[in-house]
């Protein structure tokens, strides 16, 4: 008789515990498609985390997209935007990505190297020619062959669309960058990246892998005598009052790409994902207008802020393209002929 009362006990006790357990119910992902459980009391949320401060090209778009996705979706979206790594730096973003703690990023696109070599293509010295060479690749057919590659989609990351920043420029704490002896022995702050310390190798500098937040610091302490950046981002991030020298060198690209976390953004109901696609386009156009905008602005405030700022000539910056030659020589073959051909095509 009491063997018989153990057992039923345990009986009830098994079955309460399989209810309960068939109760719990996944909440971080979407719902699945024609889900509609959406609402402005409860909106669906994508976190979305940056580097830059709200007053960057990047920044502003960021915090457009979040209100064309919340006017388009009446509410039942929500994006939630974490400027000026707040959650995330640059080193971290990525990783944050794939693990699902952050739905949407905006790095700059050399951070994707890890996963795929040829993103070095940006750093390449004089690949570009002008703003109308870059945004005619943005939408070609050969920047979809890196924006949805099989590597990004086997870390579980989906590219979407570029946000233009502009060309980058040296500056430094020491002399004028005029010439190619200029740079001898200077260590410059850079993005991690083989290619950016071929590029300082060549012109004889050093150079330092620094996370965007912390630039200003090592500038002001001497960690580092100089960077590269754009005209805005250098500007935003007040770096005229650690720097006493600026060349406007155009010799490379600083450009960002928006990359969600695929598992997360294909769970998103079809109706609410058309809205947000749909943002994301016209705060995409929004980013290029500003870009270029916000950076002859940023240029106007560099000029006037008191440092010495060196327009370089046609001829000075083709002698620093040629010192750089030997970058195409050691990463052609890593980046592709293929992708380093098709965008010279483009011109």
């Amino acid at each position: 008789m009491k063997k018989w009362l153990f057992m039923s006990l345990m009986a009830v006790l098994i079955l309460a515990l399989a209810a309960c357990s068939g109760d719990k119910k996944e909440t971080s992902a979407p719902a699945a498609e024609g889900d509609g459980g959406y609402t402005k009391d409860k909106p669906l949320v994508i976190k979305f985390s940056h580097v830059t401060s709200i007053d960057s090209v990047k920044g502003k778009a960021a915090d457009a997209f979040a209100k064309l996705v919340d006017e388009k979706t009446e509410g039942k979206v929500k994006v939630e935007v974490y400027p000026s790594s707040q959650l995330y730096g640059d080193n971290d973003e990525l990783d944050a990505l794939v693990s699902g703690n952050v739905h949407m990023i905006a790095p700059s696109v050399t951070k994707m190297v890890k996963i795929d070599p040829r993103w070095q293509y940006v750093d390449m010295p004089y690949l570009f020619e002008n703003e109308e060479h870059v945004r005619k690749f943005f939408t070609s057919d050969v920047a979809k062959t890196i924006l949805e590659s099989n590597q990004l989609a086997a870390n579980d990351i989906k590219g979407l669309v570029f946000w233009e920043n502009g060309f980058k420029h040296f500056s430094n704490n020491k002399h004028p960058l005029e010439k190619v002896e200029d740079f001898k022995g200077l260590k410059f702050r850079a993005q991690a990246g083989k290619v950016l310390e071929a590029q300082f190798k060549a012109l004889n500098a050093g150079s330092a892998t620094i996370a965007f937040g912390e630039t200003y610091a090592a500038l002001q302490q001497g960690t580092v005598d100089g960077q590269e950046n754009t005209f805005n981002n250098f500007d935003t991030q007040k770096y005229q009052e650690v720097q006493k020298y600026f060349s406007v060198s155009e010799h490379g690209r600083l450009d960002y790409a928006i990359f969600v976390n695929k598992s997360f953004w294909e769970k998103i109901p079809a109706d609410l994902l058309t809205a947000v696609e749909e943002s994301l386009d016209e705060a995409t156009k929004l980013a290029w207008d500003l870009a270029a905008d916000e950076n002859a602005k940023s240029f106007e405030n560099i000029k006037n802020s008191g440092i010495e700022v060196l327009e370089l000539t046609t001829e000075q910056k083709e002698a620093i393209k040629a010192k750089l030659e030997p970058v195409y020589e050691e990463f052609g073959e890593v980046i592709t002929e293929e992708l380093i051909n098709g965008i010279r095509d483009l011109k």
